[in-house]
This record gives structure tokens, sequence and C-alpha cells, in this order.
């Protein structure tokens, strides 16, 4: 199949649109079920290289959340806490410690739930049963795999009554040098970034304190493989294996700095004791679940906890959890990585960065206040290595 027609465009009018291999080739895809459309095939592409990349890096499976062409998270499979597990709805899920692949699909679905709702899989391996049925039971428009066990696709092709979208990459696929797009009837073309993130893009430390531990440079590298696949601009929090906060497609740095930072203490947060014991009814089902949990936490439009609100989600009112309490679990939590897709032009986010915990920095250097952003960090104790390189990705 060197082409595959699609129902339309980025939207309904955008008519007719399809895929196809410019070369007139083969896809390097197969559709085994479902029809996915023009969006969901960019956030499969982009998404199946995040992982492809995480797995040749880091030697672990990995997994990736995607909406919109950016990652709510990525993920590789590391086991989850108690409290993790509960966080991520899969504390009931029979064999998740034997599979490290659903250990990461587990992360990456878990980090920002309210992101990923309707969201495009990826996995570096093949599907497994576990990761299947975890995969089942989330609201998500489709998957992305180099391959899926004969159990694993009998699962997911019941999902969605059977329409679910299930692709299979060919992992040995290797794109051409040169990449082309057309915008307004005109050509761009440029050179694919075939930039290798990992451990050697660290070396290079412009602070006071230069140590970083192994977990640091996993998490760093996840945050820049993770800036790779994000639109521009972007920084990434990560911690334990795993993309904890996304600020994507934000003009302003110190945004995507503040929006990333609040992803990543939600997600914080959401394993704290008094999230974790919330008295939730039994019919409250997850996507409802996920809605409440983030108006607690964050204090949104509805207030849950109030008389006349709490009745419908708690078998009892809930005590608010109040900016306080908050900030005192906060500041329990050090160890976050962060990366960025170009340089800090200002302190301002490295004083954000580390009111979410942050104590290791990956971004590019190059600002004419290098020297101010080196001085904020080296006031925390942070260590930040300066990477030299670019990560823009539109």
């Amino acid at each position: 199949m060197n082409e595959f027609e699609l129902k339309y465009g980025c939207n309904p009018n955008q008519k007719p649109a399809k895929i196809f291999m410019a070369d007139g080739s083969d896809l390097p895809l197969k559709i085994l079920s479902g029809r996915p459309g023009y969006i969901n095939f960019l956030d499969a592409l982009n998404s199946w290289q995040l992982v492809k990349e995480l797995k040749t890096i880091l030697h672990m499976p990995a997994a990736a959340s995607f909406k919109h062409v950016s990652p709510t998270s990525a993920a590789v499979g590391l086991p989850l806490s108690k409290e993790l597990k509960k966080a991520c709805f899969v504390e009931d899920v029979k064999g998740l410690d034997e599979s490290p692949l659903a250990c990461a699909y587990a992360r990456a679905r878990g980090t920002d739930r309210m992101s990923s709702f309707g969201d495009w899989v990826a996995l570096s391996d093949v599907c497994d049963a576990v990761t299947a049925k975890l995969v089942k039971r989330e609201v998500s428009d489709g998957i992305i795999a180099p391959g899926y066990t004969e159990e694993a696709l009998e699962i997911l092709k019941k999902k969605r009554n059977g329409s679910y979208n299930i692709v299979e990459i060919d992992e040995n696929y290797i794109p051409e040098v040169q990449e082309k797009k057309q915008v307004f009837g005109i050509t761009f073309e440029h050179g694919r970034n075939n930039f290798v993130i990992d451990e050697n893009l660290l070396k290079n430390i412009g602070t006071e304190n230069k140590e970083l531990p192994e977990s640091a440079v996993r998490d760093l590298i996840i945050s820049l493989i993770t800036l790779k696949y994000t639109q521009s601009n972007s920084v990434c929090y990560a911690y334990d294996g795993q993309a904890i906060g996304v600020g994507a497609g934000q003009q302003s740095r110190i945004h995507c700095t503040r929006l990333a930072g609040q992803k990543a203490d939600t997600w914080f947060l959401r394993q704290s004791p008094k999230v974790l014991d919330l008295p939730f009814k039994k019919k409250i089902g997850r996507p409802e679940r996920d809605n409440v949990i983030d108006s607690y936490i964050n204090q949104n439009e509805e207030d849950v906890c109030a008389e006349g609100n709490w009745q419908k989600y708690f078998t009892e009112q809930p005590a608010p959890f109040t900016r306080e309490e908050q900030r005192a679990y906060l500041d329990t939590k050090r160890d976050v990585a962060l990366g960025s897709d170009a340089f800090f032009p200002f302190e301002d986010n490295i004083e954000r960065a580390y009111k979410s915990g942050v104590k290791y920095i990956a971004e590019p250097g190059g600002s004419i206040r290098d020297d101010a952003v080196i001085e904020t960090c080296n006031r925390y104790g942070i260590v930040m290595a300066f990477t030299g390189m670019r990560l823009f990705h539109h």
C-alpha cells in the first residue's frame, strides 16, 4: 500500500486528503483496525519517533501519550510505587509489575490525565496483553506500535465497538534525510533533525554544583527527547523516568515554565494522601474522576467541596486542599529535571522551576543573560548543563 485515503484533512472541509509515499514506494505502516485521520497520523508518526529514540538511548521500553501533535507525557518502563499506581488508576491491574511496557504506558497515560483524554498512544515495543488491557479502558483515539501479540490485538480490536485505530509501524523504516512540506503553496525543505540526545550532551556544566547522578541524566534525556517532538516554545519537567509536565506551544518561555510547572505540581499532588483518600462514589467514572481531582487540586471553576456539589461526587464532604497544605507537600519534592528547547532569557524561569522541585536543568545556553541565569541556579544549588543545541519543532 503506497497511499491511504483519509476521511478529511485537519478539518472536515479540507478534502480530499491522503497520506502517501512521494517516490511511489509502500507506506512503512499497516492499518490493522479503524480508519485513522490526518491528525491521528501526525500524532502517530511524531509519537513513534519519540518512543523509538527513548528506547534506543535508554535501552528501556517506552510509551508516549500524544494530543494535537505534542506529547502530554512520555515514560520508560520503571516500576510504579503504590501511590503512583493509585494515582494512575492501575492499582487493580494484574501482571503490571511483570510488563515494563505496561508500566511505561501507565506512567505516560497517568501523568496528565486531563490532557490525555482522547489521546494517541505510542509504544516502543510489541504490545502485550497487559498493556492492551490498560489501553482498552481509557478514552483514546488510536495506537501505534511495531507489533502486537495475538491476544493484545484481539483485546484492542474490541475497543470502540471495533473501530479503534490500530497502526503497526515498520521499526526498521528509515526516512529520507531531507524533509519537505508545503505552506500556502510554497514548499519548505530542510534536513531531518537526526541530532542524537544522550549523556554526552550533558557534560558542559556551567554551575557550581556539577553533581549529576545517573537518575538525573536519565530524566534530562527523557525531557530533551520529549521536547524534540513537542511544538515549540516548550519546556519539560521530568522525574523518576517520565515527563511530568510539558508546556507546549507557548510564545513566552516563562509561560512554558509556568504551565509545565503547574502540570508537574498537579502530578505530585495527585499522589498526596489527601487526594488518594478522596471518598469518591463508586459510580463515578474515570474521566469524571479526573475532572474532579483536577478541580480539587487547582480550585477551578467548580468548587467540588462546596455544599450542593460534593454530594454529586463523594460519599462525604472532603476538606479543601488549601494552598498552604499543597505548598508544604510540594516542598518535600526535589530532584526534578527540567529541559528547555531554547535558552532561558531571564532568571524568572529558574525561580519558577525551583518552586516545582527542579534540581537539574539542561538548556542550549547562548543568551546574553546566561551569567544571571547561572547565578540564580547557584543560589538554589541547581545543576545546569548547556547542551549547545536548540530543539525547536514545528
